[in-house]
């Protein structure tokens, strides 16, 4: 699969990104906390690919992308994924981000909507409440020991500095413990095109899946079988022989046409 890549000096960090196949409207991907590209978006890349222009993003601390001297926030992830759009001269995109990534899309609609044209959400909770039971103490008590080594061997597959992978992990906690609700008035004030994907065990519960659906108006919800991840063939989850990515796929290119 044919792909150019790059950075991008955006908002002070030096960001990494990679393009791959053709089409007028590009579709941005945006991976999840601890994650990079290719760990949450490898197996289903080529499904997309096919179809549309895909730009593929790391965010703040991730993968070949530098860190900055303050805390991750999704309102900054949010002005960093506007800027690179900005440098690479795209007015407009569909944007797809799972986990923390779907919380930095649903920031960018809610600060820069002219520059979505449709979205697509992927296991990502905009309250505190929407998280499975024990989640927040979980994250409370979880050490650097905790982190799944599929993501640990994805950083450092790319980016081969332990001290760097360690900070990554870090700011990607400290974040998820002070998560804050969205205001409900922003979610609801999105006009945007939207579709929610949620795995039926994700750690976001189907509550939280149905009042995203309630609050943003037309939007379309599906919920597969599978965990956190599942749908994507997220190397935490990926079952070899799966057809999981091709159905999603499929799914999310029927929305976007």
């Amino acid at each position: 699969m044919k792909k150019t890549s790059g950075h991008a000096q955006v908002n002070g960090i030096n960001m990494y990104y990679e393009v791959y196949g053709k089409g007028h409207m590009p579709l941005v991907l945006i991976h999840g906390g601890g994650s990079t590209i290719q760990t949450v978006f490898s197996n289903i890349l080529p499904y997309f690919a096919a179809t549309h222009k895909i730009i593929a993003v790391e965010l703040q601390a991730h993968g070949r992308t530098t860190d900055r001297d303050t805390p991750e926030s999704f309102k900054q992830d949010a002005s960093d994924v506007a800027g690179l759009l900005k440098y690479l001269k795209v007015n407009k995109a569909n944007l797809l981000g799972f986990s923390d990534g779907g919380c930095t899309t649903l920031q960018l609609a809610i600060d820069n909507p002219q520059l979505i044209n449709r979205m697509i959400v992927v296991s990502s909770n905009y309250s505190r409440a929407g998280m499975i039971p024990g989640f927040f103490e979980g994250m409370q008590n979880m050490t650097f020991d905790d982190m799944p080594q599929p993501l640990k061997d994805g950083f450092l597959a790319v980016n081969n500095d332990k001290a760097k992978l360690l900070n990554m992990y870090e700011k990607d906690r400290a974040r998820r413990i002070a998560f804050e609700d969205f205001k409900e008035s922003d979610i609801k004030a999105i006009k945007i095109p939207t579709l929610f994907m949620f795995g039926d065990k994700d750690v976001i519960t189907l509550d939280e899946a149905l009042r995203l659906k309630s609050m943003v108006n037309g939007s379309h919800l599906i919920v597969l079988p599978g965990m956190h991840g599942t749908l994507l063939g997220d190397v935490c989850t990926v079952k070899e022989g799966s057809k999981q990515p091709e159905i999603t796929a499929t799914l999310v290119n029927e929305f976007l046409n």
